[in-house]
Order: C-alpha cells, then sequence, then structure tokens
C-alpha cells in the first residue's frame, strides 16, 4: 500500500462513537487542529475548530501531504483497535 492508501484507510476506519478531533500535521509546516473530517477518493476534507489567520474554516489536503495525526482525545485500547492497530499500550 501506498502511504496516501494508508492515511485514507486508517482515516475510513475511525470509529463511529469517536470524537473526530485532534491534529494533523502536514508536510508544508502547519499543524491543523479539526473537529472534523470527511474522507475522499485522493484528498481529505478538513473542517477547523477555528478559522485560520484568513478566515478558512475548510480545507482540503491531499493524503500524501498528511505527516502525521495527534490525537487530543485519550482513547481506550479496545477503540484504537478499531482503527486498525493491534498489541497493548501497556498499563503502569
Amino acid at each position: 500500500m501506498t502511504e496516501q492508501a494508508d492515511w485514507k484507510s486508517l482515516l475510513a476506519a475511525w470509529p463511529h462513537d469517536a470524537p473526530r478531533r485532534g491534529v494533523f500535521v502536514v508536510t508544508f509546516g502547519e499543524q491543523i487542529p479539526f473537529s472534523g473530517f470527511i474522507v475522499g477518493d485522493g484528498f481529505l476534507l478538513v473542517e477547523r475548530q477555528t478559522p485560520d489567520t484568513m478566515g478558512g474554516r475548510t480545507l482540503v489536503i491531499p493524503y500524501e501531504n498528511i505527516s502525521a495525526l495527534k490525537l487530543t482525545d485519550v482513547f481506550k485500547e479496545k477503540t484504537l483497535r478499531e482503527f486498525g492497530f493491534q498489541g497493548s499500550l501497556g498499563k503502569k
């Protein structure tokens, strides 16, 4: 699979009952807090929590420009497995 397909697959598998909030880190050096998104074929449509300095609230990002995803909510391991992750985070 390509990196683009990996991001699309991960975001398409987002659990229905999990909050669709977080921060995308993109290749053009920006961190984009979001409160929702829609998965498309080659692009991700992202809704910002607040408008950017130019007034933009909605952003279309090519999957290939996503570097990382920061989850701002705490997810239980069961929910993380719904994303497709395996294993255990371990308990302290």
